[in-house]
């Protein structure tokens, strides 16, 4: 059986490579939607080891949500990408702030 620590170590590192994802490469949106997915699942690992270690289900229902969040999020930013680069011809964050009034 695999411990509890080893789930958080994993979830631990998932959360670290998404956060220097982020803060690494400000340039490309994709790779930071990317970062944010793997945040998000480093919360769920969390959520479900939590869950079954204490034997309650609510972790895992929560999980559920931030799943379907995680899903809707991705769905509307990738449109939104889209979009901006149909009508711009590049997707720069820097050039996002140009979408303003």
């Amino acid at each position: 059986m695999i411990s509890l620590e080893s789930y958080l170590t994993v979830a631990a590192v998932l959360f670290t490579i998404g956060i220097f994802g982020i803060f690494v490469n400000r340039k490309n949106i994709i790779v930071i939607l990317m970062s944010i997915e793997l945040i998000l699942l480093a919360v769920n690992i969390n959520l479900v080891a939590f869950s079954a270690y204490l034997n309650n289900v609510d972790g895992q229902i929560f999980a559920m949500l931030v799943l379907t969040v995680a899903a809707a999020e991705a769905a509307i930013g990738l449109a939104i990408l889209v979009t901006f680069f149909r009508n711009r011809g590049d997707i720069n964050v820097e050039a996002a702030g140009q979408l303003k009034g």
